[in-house]
């Protein structure tokens, strides 16, 4: 996630249960963010052990599709609401209802209509899909069958995409508060042919057969990276600054954030990296070309813009797609109008609707001497990324990619560096060698939902699941009988003069041998 993090601590593999306080200690961001991890961890672990990979209940399954074309300007979807989980991670697809405004008594206006109980394709809250794009219209089902899908992942939120998060009691002068995950699902289509299914009429186990192997192969990114800190040639330049064994040689711990740009192979593959976790980010107020006026500068020079600063040019839509747009450099700074010109106009359609929450983010990577005299020039604003040698970031910290990776918009990494130990932190094998990683996230996730054969037919390829609990039955006579007969030939195994003495027991055994 964006978010201006010390670290991350979560790791599944040490079994923690729990964070426990402890009085008189400094109390850290990574304490209380392991803690939700742990317990999110666990919620939906037992979620997906008792429901399986998808399902949804079965009186309030959501997400059940209906293909509309031919009845309006674009082909589109329904998508119904109720509730679904996808590897344990609940979906709630309810469209929240339109508000009651208070009546406007000199107005004679009537009411606006009211919109449907379901999502469309077009209008899903976090897919924002475009009519202008061919790539985001629906396939034909009259030429071919489609799939459609969920796509479920979680990105982080904060007060420039959500202002409602902002404490404005705290004053304009004061920086955000807590950042906000966010669960992002889309509705999106997919044709068989993706799926590898040459059948034009496929059943719903070979479709969902062959959907899991679709999803097994995007799940997972082949892309590995390597951090270390190494002691730089300038280092002696500022001996003050760290201790001079340091290969680390930042003046503040950092939070290094190394994250995939534009994807693919290594050939087309770009990635930028932040020392502030990419948390930097500075709400956009209006557009004017190249120049942008932005709602605050910065609470600090470690915090602001410079010139020479690459900015990502964004909005709420465009987060969700993770689609990577053209860094831009900072050419030019107006600080008393809080403005910035860029080194060209942002992307037609980005950043113009003030609904969609425009922000600029900035990224630390210049564009420069790499090492042995080679220039690292910049690709769209990104750095190409190199495999197979170690790449300098600044101060010592360099990362390396592993030969042989394809890599997805969004993949990152983090690399925490501390000036108390002059170094980065980073699992190493007992040589001290650094540990190739896979990206720590975006973690995505696929559920089928139906398979478009034609006109308004749609396979329901969703899975349901009833409550566990059901009513006790009520128990007849023979039943109780049975249990009372039960109940006292136990206690006569366990006690065979049944509370009385044991005199009473000899005289009464004594008058029935007499009989």
């Amino acid at each position: 996630m964006h978010a201006d993090l010390s670290r991350l601590t979560f790791r599944p593999e040490r079994h923690y249960s729990a964070v426990v306080a402890q009085q008189g200690r400094v109390q850290l961001d990574a304490d209380t963010n392991e803690q939700t991890a742990i317990q999110l961890h666990q919620a939906r672990t037992l979620a997906a052990d008792l429901i399986g990979r998808y399902g949804g209940p079965r009186d309030a399954a959501g997400f059940r599709i209906e293909y509309v074309g031919g009845k309006h300007d674009i082909d589109t979807l329904y998508i119904h609401g109720g509730r679904y989980y996808v590897d344990g991670i609940l979906l709630d697809a309810d469209r929240p209802a339109p508000g009651v405004p208070v009546p406007d008594e000199e107005a004679d206006e009537q009411d606006p209509a009211t919109p449907p109980s379901y999502w469309t394709y077009w209008d899903q809250p976090d897919a924002f899909r475009d009519p202008e794009k061919p790539g985001d219209r629906l396939p034909s089902p009259a030429q071919s069958p489609f799939v459609v899908y969920l796509n479920v992942w979680e990105r982080s939120v904060n007060a420039a995409e959500d202002p409602a998060l902002r404490e404005v009691a705290l004053g304009a002068a004061m920086p955000d508060t807590a950042a906000r995950v966010k669960v992002v699902w889309q509705v999106l289509p997919l044709s068989l042919a993706e799926l590898a299914i040459e059948d034009a009429d496929p059943s719903k186990e070979v479709v969902r057969a062959a959907f899991e192997k679709w999803a097994k192969r995007q799940s997972l990114s082949s892309g590995r990276l390597a951090a270390r800190s190494r002691r730089p040639d300038h280092a002696d330049e500022d001996p003050c600054l760290v201790g001079p064994d340091a290969r680390y040689r930042g003046a503040e711990n950092q939070l290094y954030r190394v994250e995939v740009h534009a994807g693919g192979g290594a050939k087309d593959a770009t990635f930028k990296w932040s020392r502030e976790n990419g948390s930097v980010v500075f709400p956009v107020d209006e557009l004017d070309g190249t120049w942008v006026q932005l709602a605050s500068l910065g609470y600090d020079d470690k915090l602001d813009l410079d010139v020479g600063d690459h900015v990502e040019f964004t909005d709420t839509a465009y987060s969700s797609r993770l689609e990577a747009l053209p860094l831009l450099r900072v050419e030019e700074l107006d600080l008393p109008g809080r403005r910035v010109r860029l080194s060209a106009e942002p992307e037609p359609g980005v950043g113009r609707l003030p609904g969609l929450n425009p922000f600029l983010r900035r990224w630390d990577h210049r564009e420069g001497p790499r090492r042995k005299g080679r220039t690292a020039a910049l690709k769209g604003g990104a750095v190409p990324v190199a495999e197979g040698e170690w790449l300098p970031l600044e101060d010592g910290v360099e990362v390396y990619f592993a030969e042989g990776g394809s890599y997805r918009t969004g993949d990152h990494w983090l690399i925490p560096a501390r000036t108390a130990t002059g170094g980065v932190e980073w699992p190493a094998d007992p040589a001290r060698r650094p540990l190739l990683r896979r990206p720590v996230g975006i973690t995505r996730h696929f559920a089928p939902l139906a398979l478009v054969k034609g006109e308004e037919s749609a396979v329901d390829l969703r899975l349901a699941f009833g409550p566990l609990a059901s009513s006790i039955p009520a128990a007849d006579e023979a039943t109780l009988a049975a249990e009372e007969r039960a109940r006292r030939e136990e206690l006569a195994a366990e006690d065979p003069s049944h509370g009385r003495s044991q005199t009473t027991a000899e005289a009464e055994a004594a008058v029935d041998g007499d009989e």
